[in-house]
């Protein structure tokens, strides 16, 4: 039995993996997806206190809390920021980090530095009335929809989920300076339909413990949680 901790993106909730968890549990494995704090039942703990350390916080916690090893960690998007701070915290805990359509970070980077046009975001929440929060992408026409979705009934299911992100989570930078971080082997999947302006930082060849760089990709938008929720799950289960 494998243990996948599957971690949400900005401005969701641990609910966008309601069609990924039964997948993965009738393959005989374990699932756990929260809910980061500010978001969903706990988005009234929402504040401009709430940064990337809090969400590091909550995953390092469940995984104490739960007493979790050899977890399969995934990041969906912003939490790509999340779950390498969670494996510097605790990499012997850590048996593969997935980078689901996410942010990769290096030691000392914030969202902005790894996603420049996450700038306009921070710009724009920092200006507005509250000075913290930063707004759900817009839909947009198809393709791109709502973070991929087109589907009118999944859309409206999506819009059930989404809140304000904290702008401390896009400014806040993600620590590691773990050694033993460098040893967790590393899988990347990518959406490959993007809306115009958002480019990927280019994987390198070679992971940082020296093997070669695992690639995936998924024809569809961004929440592929939703939109191929079987192809990701296949995906997923070949690290089981």
């Amino acid at each position: 039995m494998t243990t996948y901790l599957l971690v949400h993106g900005a401005w969701h909730t641990g609910e966008c993996w309601t069609r990924v968890t039964p997948l993965l549990e009738a393959a005989g494995h374990r699932v756990l997806a929260p809910t980061l704090t500010g978001y969903g039942d706990t988005a009234h703990l929402a504040g401009p206190e709430v940064g990337l350390d809090t969400h590091v916080a909550d995953v390092t916690g469940l995984i104490r809390e739960e007493d979790l090893t050899d977890v399969v960690l995934v990041g969906h998007s912003y939490a790509g920021l999340v779950i390498s701070s969670v494996a510097n915290e605790l990499p012997d805990r850590i048996a593969r980090l997935v980078y689901l359509d996410a942010m990769v970070p290096e030691d000392g980077e914030s969202a902005a530095d790894v996603l420049p046009v996450t700038q306009g975001l921070i710009d724009l929440a920092l200006a507005s009335e509250s000075g913290w929060r930063v707004p759900p992408m817009p839909e947009l026409p198809p393709p791109a929809g709502l973070f991929g979705v087109t589907d009118p009934d999944d859309v409206a299911w999506l819009r059930t989920m989404l809140s304000d992100q904290p702008v401390r989570c896009l400014q806040q930078p993600v620590r590691l300076d773990n050694p033993a971080t460098r040893a967790i082997p590393r899988t990347h999947i990518h959406c490959t339909v993007k809306p115009e302006g958002f480019s990927r930082r280019p994987v390198p060849a070679v992971q940082p413990n020296g093997t070669p760089a695992e690639i995936w990709e998924l024809p569809t938008g961004h929440d592929c949680m939703i939109t191929m929720p079987v192809e990701l799950s296949e995906l997923l289960l070949k690290l089981a």
